[in-house]
């Protein structure tokens, strides 16, 4: 970031930095949305303004203002006269985010069918190489940035900016939903199973194809996502149907077969 001289020192076990920046509000923003995805700032948790400043070596302002963004963002809630707290997720919120990042990524990729160059569809296998590569041993952070990072080169490649724009908006939340249920990728092999027909369709430019490898991938990932949150959180306020109802051009024939006790990953 242009103009930002960030102090590399930390404060104790907090994570968080002190700060001397130009702009201040965006760097405490991003050190707060860091700790929310990442888990340090869990659901119910108050931002305390004080505390955070103190650590961070600046005044309040900044990060009552950085919270009014993150409130904007959906990210916390303001309360009258307790301030601050991070959003506590739902069952029925994940399904809700889920149904609307099937729809995007659906688009996505047919628009990446169409518009991606040959060097696109290269990074894309790159993308998934890396994350494959690093699942065995990368930090759980690391291994859904490198997932998330997958799915927005779709959203990239497709050539739309405002999609691609949305798509980097929802990445947050998705990142604390990833953080709440300590997903786990345990065999760097179902990593590429559950990605590796998605790149393979998009590489023949076949739309349809893409698109129903898409749907599965996501759909499944979704199922994956809400039992692990509601076997840790213990809370299931909607009922786990599907995301979406199937489009009528594009139908799971069109990929093979998977093994439903699979472990799948978002």
């Amino acid at each position: 970031m242009q103009g930002v001289d960030t102090r590399a020192t930390q404060d104790d076990e907090s994570g968080f930095a002190s700060i001397a920046s130009t702009d201040l509000v965006a760097e405490v923003e991003a050190q707060l949305i860091h700790a929310i995805a990442e888990g340090r700032l869990p659901p119910g948790s108050r931002i305390i303004e004080a505390e955070l400043a103190r650590r961070m070596g600046i005044s309040r302002a900044p990060v009552r203002e950085a919270a009014r963004r993150l409130e904007r963002q959906g990210l916390v809630v303001a309360r009258p006269r307790h301030g601050f707290t991070v959003r506590t997720i739902t069952a029925g919120e994940i399904d809700d985010l889920y149904q609307v990042r099937l729809h995007m990524e659906l688009q996505a990729v047919e628009l990446a069918c169409r518009n991606a160059d040959d060097a696109g569809m290269q990074r894309l296998q790159a993308a998934l190489a890396r994350m494959v590569a690093e699942a065995a041993t990368a930090p759980q952070t690391q291994r859904v940035m490198r997932d998330l990072e997958f799915h927005t080169l779709i959203c990239e490649l497709s050539g739309n900016g405002y999609l691609l724009r949305l798509f980097m908006n929802m990445r947050t939340e998705l990142r604390m939903i990833m953080a709440l249920i300590e997903l786990a990728y345990q065999d760097p092999q179902r990593v590429a199973e559950t990605h590796q027909p998605i790149v393979d369709c998009l590489r023949r430019r076949d739309v349809a194809a893409a698109c129903a490898a898409m749907r599965l991938h996501l759909e499944d990932a979704r199922l994956h996502v809400r039992a692990l949150y509601q076997e840790k959180h213990g809370r299931d306020d909607h009922p786990p149907g599907p995301a979406s109802a199937p489009a009528a051009s594009v139908t799971s024939r069109s990929i093979p077969k998977k093994d439903p006790n699979e472990d799948i990953t978002a």
